[in-house]
């Protein structure tokens, strides 16, 4: 039988805040992905080795993991769409910076900043989308955040291939007698500031609201979303919720009480995502462009392969939603190993 709650939903203004919310995984894509063939013009405009190349594109992950780290308790302090609100603005200077850069300095600080936006909107879109759609469909529509980061990879593929191919090369001058790999950085700007005007139209989360007292306004969020009847139910089970968990996490959790070891779990949580880093697709999603290269295709054929790539990637994150309630998570992890 189909929840009441979902039945009562306002859906069309569930998916336009879920639409909303993971514009933050296209974002994280997007600034991930730009650096995939801009990489001669930064060797040519900053004079760089291949040590320097690496850490350019790599000081991305500087600022995503500090961002992963801090997005949670500032979450509870400032509220899920205002950490979503400062990514936002942070993907939008690191636009606009990278693009302006005229040192090597300038730009991996611009990187850091976009990776501060990568590593917040990607803990907390996900939390603030659990937290606003009902349970009956909390996970279909969950999943779409990881659907919106490779799109965003690969609409940075396509920005970039149609950039250099208009301008003759990511080095050849575009615009305001600028070169194309400088546009592309800029052209992250358009949905970094959609991101941010969007936000300003969606609703705080309502666990948030309980958690800080302003339960009038709690309650009138979970009305627009469930109805009247089902937003009550939603309140005191919020309420019920906050008042039961008086437990800070901290990283003594990690281990077992009864053994003092590390719990099995988190090890299969490490191992897994660091076997899913190794796989490699990392090196293709920054390098592809350079890669391709390396081995006699030109610069335009590589920027179309690296298009095909994300299109697949698109593929791939769809038939695992289609299938992951049929067959399961572990099956699908072992077809994708």
């Amino acid at each position: 039988m189909q929840d009441s709650s979902a039945e009562k939903a306002n859906m069309g203004f569930i998916a336009a805040i879920v639409a909303v919310a993971t514009i933050g995984g296209f974002m994280f894509g997007y600034d991930s992905g730009v650096i995939n063939g801009t990489q001669k013009g930064l060797e040519a405009a900053f004079d760089l080795g291949k040590v320097g190349i690496g850490i350019n594109v790599g000081a991305i992950l500087v600022g995503s993991s500090i961002g992963a780290f801090c997005a949670g308790r500032l979450a509870d302090r400032i509220g899920r769409r205002g950490v979503m609100k400062a990514a936002a603005a942070l993907f939008l200077v690191s636009a606009l910076l990278a693009g302006a850069a005229g040192s090597s300095a300038i730009f991996i600080f611009a990187r850091i900043i976009g990776g501060l936006g990568v590593g917040a909107a990607s803990v907390i879109s996900p939390v603030y989308i659990s937290e606003v759609v009902p349970a009956s469909v909390r996970g279909r529509l969950s999943s779409v955040q990881q659907v919106m980061i490779i799109t965003g990879l690969t609409g940075a593929f396509v920005v970039n291939y149609v950039l250099a191919h208009y301008a003759g090369g990511s080095t050849a001058t575009l615009w305001a007698g600028q070169p194309a790999w400088r546009w592309m950085f800029w052209l992250q700007a358009v949905p970094a500031a959609i991101y941010f005007l969007a936000l300003m139209g969606i609703p705080e989360s309502p666990r948030y609201l309980v958690a800080i007292g302003r339960e009038g306004e709690a309650q009138a969020v979970l009305t627009r979303l469930l109805g009247a009847n089902a937003a009550a139910r939603k309140l005191v089970e919020i309420r019920q919720s906050l008042a039961s968990d008086h437990h800070r996490p901290s990283l003594a959790d990690l281990k077992d009480p009864t053994t003092g070891r590390i719990r099995k779990l988190v090890w299969t949580g490490i191992g897994l995502a660091v076997f899913q880093q190794l796989v490699g697709i990392n090196v293709v999603f920054y390098y592809g462009a350079t890669l391709w290269q390396a081995v006699g295709f030109s610069e335009a054929d590589a920027l179309q392969i690296n298009i095909i790539s994300g299109v697949i990637s698109i593929g791939g994150c769809l038939a695992t939603l289609a299938l992951v309630d049929r067959i399961g998570r572990k099956p699908l992890l072992l077809i994708g190993s």
